[in-house]
């Protein structure tokens, strides 16, 4: 298929660049760098060996995106362009709600003004706010937590309105569970702009000495060694399902939702003690309060996936850890 990758320069996106060349699609990115920078999508070019097409534009400007739109006849999008910080979308979230939603709103007006039927949405497990039992199935009740949640909530709402208005509207909805790792390669991976809060790219920031120590927080749970349990997914794993997406949306109208994780969970503890074996590497760390909200469990079910899309996570959590500190030690030595 020939795509549309709007994001295309984050995180998520780029190795999704790269899952895409090799399944043998074509792509547009598009990318305004708010969390993102030039230089990874020229790595996704020196991984690929093929240019990459790109232009550089916010979804909140109409004229860019259509002027994007009447270059080339598109059979799909992927949306992952967002901010997606939950902390900062609970100080800013007038600016949170206007450019998911409105960026959203804006790909969508664009794809029915050319005829674009075929959407991936990144989504996030955020939308099953906090789960009273596990595993999660795509079937669990939604809600939110803060601004960024909220956003991806409405977003899903948006989008399964539009295809209930368009019988030939095929919209896939990707919930991630919890992205980490980096391409082998060491050249593309987790680039935060600021402190990170998430706990693979804090245990790498404690590891490399920007960070003191690494707050634990809480190890009273009722799961195995006290501490919480997520599910971890590969980045490359992650990517690969956008591909399975892909080839879904190619046999189906209307709306499906899917997990994207491993179905398991790994603790607190264990992706420490995982970092630091595999990388011979020590990351301080103490245990603090429990935060407020934390859940002791949450993993996914990723049946529902394994059966309709073929989706099963092949890298481990050692694999996870390994990567992560490549990318970052590639990164710092050539930055």
């Amino acid at each position: 298929m020939n795509l549309l990758v709007t994001g295309g320069a984050g995180y998520i996106g780029t190795h999704t660049l790269v899952e895409l060349t090799k399944a043998g699609h074509t792509f547009t990115v598009i990318d305004n760098f708010y969390n993102s920078k030039p230089q990874a999508l020229k790595n996704v070019e020196q991984i690929t060996g093929k240019p990459v097409r790109f232009f550089e534009g916010d979804l909140l400007d109409r004229e860019f995106l259509a002027s994007v739109f009447d270059l080339d006849k598109f059979d799909g999008v992927i949306h992952f362009a967002a901010f997606k910080a939950v902390g900062e979308s609970v100080a800013k979230p007038i600016e949170y709600y206007n450019n998911n939603l409105t960026g959203t709103l804006n790909l969508l007006a664009e794809m029915k003004r050319c005829g674009v039927e075929n959407l991936v949405y990144s989504s996030s497990a955020t939308v099953y706010g906090e789960p009273e039992t596990v595993p999660v199935t795509e079937n669990f009740p939604t809600s939110a937590t803060n601004p960024y949640g909220w956003t991806k909530w409405m977003s899903e709402q948006i989008l399964q309105d539009v295809a209930k208005a368009d019988p030939d509207f095929s919209v896939i909805l990707l919930r991630y569970f919890n992205p980490v790792g980096a391409h082998e390669s060491g050249l593309i991976g987790e680039d935060p702009n600021d402190i990170p809060n998430n706990l693979m790219p804090r245990i790498v920031s404690v590891a490399a000495g920007k960070i003191d120590h690494l707050d634990v927080f809480g190890n009273d749970y009722d799961t195995e060694d006290g501490t919480c349990l997520r599910d971890y997914i590969h980045v490359c794993d992650l990517a690969w399902g956008h591909c399975l997406a892909i080839e879904k949306l190619q046999h189906m109208k209307g709306v499906e939702i899917f997990n994207l994780g491993t179905g398991r969970g790994t603790s607190v503890n264990e992706l420490i003690e995982g970092f630091e074996r595999v990388n011979g590497v020590p990351v301080p760390h103490k245990v603090s309060e429990r935060r407020p909200g934390d859940v002791p469990v949450v993993y996914a079910d990723v049946e529902k996936s394994r059966r309709e899309l073929g989706f099963e996570a092949k890298h481990t959590v050692d694999e996870m850890c390994r990567d992560a500190w490549k990318y970052y030690k590639n990164h710092t030595e050539n930055n």
